[in-house]
């Protein structure tokens, strides 16, 4: 089946984006809310739930990773009768993984008061709370679940995007009125049950009309299970690595710090994640593209595709982070309070963690659509590890700092090089490697003068939190973009994301032409 990876692409970005945004602003809002109507503990809370049952969603083991990337040659071929067998095996796997979690999490309620230092408000009972978060979880799983599978190995995740923006719009709807007039938390979290359950079954409803040939029937060999199962295992220590750097941070700053300073951090972090969620559907929507890519174009294609991505994502992530530095503590002053915010050397680390963690991530694109877990899998486990261990001796001197910065180093100077590494010996070769770290480098230099240039003519707005959100805001859009611009004008990269772009927008922009 051909795919066409550039309409799919933008067409993803365009209605993923979308579903972002309205899932920032909404959770915002309802966030908002919380704070003044119930308690900034409620937060805390959350958030620490979220982080615990990330640990068990271990239990998924990398599957749905596995799974898509199994996808790609069948539809490449268009065999129809293993994309089906690929469908049943999947959703065995996920009943299984369902079962799983819900007894791992039923053994971990005991161990619940554990990880709260203090805070708990007096009207929640934890155990009942978590039991909630945890059958929210597990039924994600349970309720067709697998057939997710196609619209991302088809990359037409934008089908998945429009039935999350109808349930969450019902979902959100509920819950002000919960929060505004009934100011029950229980309630609150058994509307989010009840609006996972209505995303599953109507994503499964429109896959089914779009897909009528796929049904999770037939068997596959035992050479092609196995090949699978290897490369779930490879997958785990992936996840694992992944997870304990995602929720250590929360889990470690609820035990050691409590759950008022996790709320506000959570706070903090809240806005960045909104903002790496975005810029995450440009990851999502360009996955399968990649990993078409690779199966059917050159080395120098490909390589070429990657420093073409790279400005890209070098260019919004420095762009953001020069937005986060600058606006992030007069945005906080007017949405929580000064009493509510955290010292400004904990947003210049938040900031650099921003920054590390989206050129990360583009490399983890490249490993998953090559579906390079194999060559990787002692790497994410490591770079965990330290970062754990950092976290719980760092977090004893230096508090919420010592957080922050154990991520940053355990990432940058463990996982980056070792996954750049793997990437350049199984996807490129290693005679690029060097011409591209040079070329890293020299966006990460561009990327801090313009922030220091950006931030310097920031510090002389001294107005009122409004008027000086708005102003500084209008410096962070013209200042970091006119100092990319000019350094990168003339660079091949540049000229290839111009044409890109026109591509996209069908020659619709004029101003792209002078670019390429």
């Amino acid at each position: 089946m051909k795919i066409d990876r550039t309409k799919n692409a933008g067409r993803n970005i365009v209605f993923g984006c979308m579903l972002k945004i309205y899932q920032i602003v909404m959770p915002f809002i309802m966030r908002t809310l919380m704070i003044y109507y119930m308690g900034i503990q409620y937060l805390g809370l959350n958030s620490l739930f979220t982080s615990i049952l990330q640990v068990l969603n271990l239990a998924e083991l990398g599957v749905g990773s596995a799974m898509v990337y199994s996808m790609y040659k069948p539809i490449a071929v268009d065999d129809k009768k293993m994309i089906c067998a690929l469908m049943k095996l999947y959703r065995t796997y996920y009943r299984v993984i369902g079962i799983i979690i819900a007894f791992l999490g039923l053994c971990l309620v005991p161990f619940i008061p554990k990880l709260i230092k203090s805070d708990v408000p007096a009207d929640i009972n934890i155990y009942i709370l978590y039991i909630l978060n945890l059958s929210v979880t597990v039924l994600s799983y349970w309720l067709f679940a697998y057939k997710n599978c196609l619209l991302d190995a088809h990359q037409r995740t934008d089908v998945a995007s429009k039935a999350t923006l109808v349930t969450n719009t019902l979902q959100y709807i509920v819950q002000f009125f919960t929060l505004c007039f009934l100011k029950n938390y229980y309630a609150y979290i058994i509307v989010s049950l009840a609006a996972q359950a209505l995303t599953n079954i109507l994503t499964a409803v429109v896959t089914t009309h779009m897909y009528p040939d796929y049904r999770p029937e037939g068997n596959l060999s035992k050479e092609v299970i196995s090949g699978i199962n290897r490369r779930i295992r490879d997958l785990f220590t992936s996840k694992l690595g992944v997870v304990i750097v995602n929720s250590a941070d929360t889990i470690v700053i609820s035990a050691f710090l409590g759950l008022t300073m996790l709320a506000i951090y959570q706070n903090y972090f809240f806005i960045m994640n909104s903002i790496i969620s975005i810029v995450t559907i440009i990851f999502a929507a360009c996955t399968a593209g990649i990993g078409n890519s690779i199966i059917v174009e050159t080395k120098e294609k490909n390589f070429a595709d990657l420093r073409k991505f790279t400005l890209i994502i070098t260019w919004i992530a420095g762009f953001c982070a020069i937005c986060l530095l600058c606006l992030y503590q007069p945005f906080m002053e007017i949405w929580v309070g000064s009493e509510l915010k955290l010292n400004f050397l904990a947003v210049v680390f938040l900031c650099i963690y921003y920054f590390v963690y989206e050129v990360n991530q583009l490399f983890t694109t490249y490993k998953d659509a090559a579906g390079m877990w194999h060559e990787d899998r002692f790497r994410p486990l490591v770079t965990a590890l330290a970062n754990l261990i950092m976290n719980l001796l760092m977090v004893q001197f230096w508090g919420i700092y010592g957080v922050i910065i154990s991520t940053v180093i355990s990432t940058l100077f463990i996982g980056m090089p070792w996954l750049l590494h793997n990437l350049f010996t199984v996807i490129f070769t290693k005679d690029q490697m060097m011409q591209y770290v040079k070329k890293l480098l020299l966006y990460v230099a561009v990327t801090a003068a313009a922030a220091v240039v950006t931030y310097g003519l920031c510090s002389l707005v001294n107005v009122g939190a409004v008027m000086q959100i708005i102003i500084k805001g209008v410096i962070c859009l013209i200042v970091p973009n006119v100092i990319y611009l000019a350094a990168y004008h003339r660079m091949y990269e540049l000229k290839q994301t111009a044409a890109l772009a026109d591509k996209m927008l069908k020659g619709k922009v004029t101003f792209l032409k002078k670019l390429m």
